[in-house]
């Protein structure tokens, strides 16, 4: 089937998308009477102070043309810099479904500070030609695209980038091309452009662990979508204008209960179950990378054709980094800002800044007086974001010397349970030093009532901890460091007492701290562990315990047992009852525990639907349906030491 139409074939499919989307529309929560005259107003003022240019095709090296919008100041007095957004999401200027503009702040804001401002669509995405690949690639697009901004005649020369989630995760890769208008880069919630960094193999948010993170599945049912509505090469810029008004080509599958639909077998079907499209998931596709995402191992050769950034390219930026305590990667994200910091030439590792928020993913914004992340009050976590992303532009793209992000220092984090703002010149922060917990119990650690500690010395004996772990009767997920997952998954911190119901979670608690202590930094997990499976998942969960019991989750992790020696060494098979060592990557977080609270560890066998569940077989996972029952035990003693290493920040 060819994903080009006529005309007539257009307006036709088009048409019943727009009934849909109106339905919809009037269905959910209308727009009050105060955002819409907002929009009007914006759109309004924007016509009044910017020169204009919509559904532009910006021609690609191999003739694939992307759909862009540009704003640029009126009476500008000379050329400008730029603010180039590169998304897969929908940037239509008139909301159809609403019948009014949509949303045009960002843009009026960047002209009303003396920045152009461009956005495009990726590949395969509303006006935007050709098929669509995860990341946007080939990255060439992006050399392309900087080409062909810094020819234009109203420009100085300089781009910058902005955006969060999959409007952020391109500009890593693009940097790493080393083009010489771009000047610097904004990168909020970030993860899914990060492929391989130091010891995370998560090949942009797919894996942790090697289990498969199952947010991209939901993601990819609205994305892929290989075959779609297009106008043909020879509509002109006026007709895309005026069709735009009638229909955005954004697509209106009908709403998928994802809490129901991921746990559908095999796991290669569940788009194909919910008749999603189809697309690189669990297809063979015409993209860059190659398709059937769901079957490729944490280092196959096609995570590394396209759009992912990997820590043996160079990366030579300054550099703006979002990043938030209960999004899905703050692993890896740290550990890409510090690689930058240690790896950039020319002084540029000395021109990178981060701020960690103690919000979910890209949810910056939306902090307030009182802000509550799942369940626990974060208190007051709003900051100045739109200053100070002007003000690193400033400096970068316009050469002004900037008071406000020159005299920031390099990493400011949010630390939760004193509910404060601090900063450093490092991350961890300056001062901070390791602490080494012990698992230990006699044996029943299962559950909240059994009797698993965590203290400073390993137990003299081994009392392993049993439990057992049936892939169709798994942990389900609740709150945790995740996004995207629909109705499957809500982020965020929630008391995990519930949970700790089961007997198939062994729980581990540490004495009361008798002074407060701030953790901020990585926490690393090491266990040893048996099983009667040949492969199985161990998961861990960190913890801060109220002295009334509330038990708010901090982080989690995951660590498929095939992959104990490493994402790129043979795949490694257990033997029923020998004990094998597995260190899990690094968690983080940045938390005060008072006098009073408690550490606690959690450890499963699964967190689904947040990872997948493995079907303990050793076969492939993706392509079974079928799973067997492992038992599986943690071992703890001066013989097997499972411990956790946590980072402690004493002022």
């Amino acid at each position: 089937m060819k994903n080009s139409f006529g005309w007539m074939g257009l307006t036709m499919a088009v048409a019943a998308a727009v009934s849909i989307g109106s339905l919809r529309a009037q269905q959910g929560a209308p727009l009050t009477q105060e955002q819409k005259d907002q929009r009007v107003q914006t759109e309004k003022e924007l016509q009044s102070v910017a020169i204009i240019e919509r559904k532009v095709m910006v021609p690609m090296r191999d003739g694939v043309r992307l759909a862009t919008d540009i704003y640029r100041p009126k009476n500008s007095g000379g050329p400008v810099p730029i603010i180039w957004v590169r998304t897969p999401y929908n940037f239509n200027y008139w909301d159809v479904r609403n019948g009014l503009p949509a949303d045009m702040r960002a843009a009026l804001m960047a002209v009303k500070r003396g920045y152009a401002y461009v956005v495009q669509n990726e590949r395969g995405h509303f006006f935007s030609e050709g098929n669509y690949d995860i990341l946007g690639a080939p990255r060439t697009d992006g050399t392309d695209m900087l080409d062909w901004l810094k020819s234009q005649s109203w420009t100085n020369g300089k781009v910058g980038t902005t955006g969060c989630s999959s409007t952020a995760e391109y500009q890593m890769g693009i940097a790493a091309l080393g083009h010489p208008a771009y000047a610097a880069m904004n990168i909020q919630s970030f993860g899914a452009g990060v492929g391989r960094v130091g010891p995370y193999y998560e090949q942009g948010n797919w894996y942790r662990g090697g289990a498969v993170q199952m947010l991209f599945i939901t993601w990819l049912a609205g994305e892929q979508n290989q075959v779609r509505p297009m106008f043909p090469a020879n509509t002109s810029q006026e007709d895309l204008i005026r069709a735009s008004r009638l229909f955005d080509l954004a697509q209106q599958a009908p709403p998928v209960d994802w809490s129901k639909a991921l746990w559908h077998l095999p796991e290669q079907d569940i788009l194909k179950a919910v008749d999603a499209p189809h697309g690189i998931y669990a297809d063979a596709m015409p993209v860059p990378t190659g398709g059937r995402m769901i079957q490729r191992t944490p280092n196959d050769p096609a995570w590394y054709k396209g759009g992912l950034y990997h820590d043996d390219m160079p990366l030579n930026l300054p550099g703006l980094w979002f990043m938030t305590w209960y999004d899905v990667s703050m692993g890896p994200n740290l550990e890409l800002y510090n690689h930058v910091r240690k790896t950039a030439t020319g002084g540029i590792g000395d021109e990178q800044w981060v701020i960690i928020a103690p919000v979910g993913h890209c949810a910056y914004t939306r902090a307030t007086e009182d802000t509550v992340v799942g369940e626990r009050s974060m208190g007051d976590a709003r900051l100045d974001y739109q200053e100070i992303t002007y003000s690193f532009f400033d400096r970068f793209l316009k050469g002004e010397k900037s008071a406000k992000i020159d005299s920031m220092p390099k990493v400011t984090y949010f630390t939760m349970g004193i509910n404060k703002w601090q900063t450093s010149e490092t991350w961890p922060p300056a001062g901070a030093q390791t602490m080494t917990m012990y698992l230990s119990s006699a044996g029943r650690a299962n559950s909240l009532t059994g009797d698993g500690t965590l203290v400073t010395t390993a137990p003299a004996a081994d009392k392993p901890d049993s439990f057992t772990y049936d892939p169709m009767n798994p942990v389900p997920s609740y709150g945790g460091n995740v996004c995207c997952t629909g109705t499957a998954v809500q982020a965020g911190a929630f008391d995990q007492r519930k949970m700790e119901a089961r007997n198939d979670i062994l729980v581990y608690t540490s004495e009361a701290f008798r002074e407060g202590t701030e953790l901020s930094g990585p926490i690393v997990p090491t266990l040893y562990v048996s099983s009667d499976a040949r492969d199985t998942d161990f998961t861990v969960k960190v913890i801060d315990v109220y002295p009334d019991g509330r038990a708010y989750n901090l982080d989690e992790s995951i660590q498929r047992l095939r992959y104990r020696d490493g994402y790129d060494k043979p795949l490694a098979w257990m033997e029923a009852g020998k004990v094998y060592k597995v260190t899990l990557q690094p968690l983080n977080t940045s938390n005060y525990f008072e006098a009073g609270h408690q550490l606690r560890i959690e450890i499963s066998s699964s967190n689904f639907p947040r990872f997948d569940r493995n079907l303990n077989t050793g076969g492939n996972n993706y392509d079974e349906e079928k799973g067997v029952v492992a038992h599986n035990a943690v071992h703890h003693s001066k013989q097997y030491p499972s411990q956790v290493v946590v980072t402690v920040v004493k002022k």
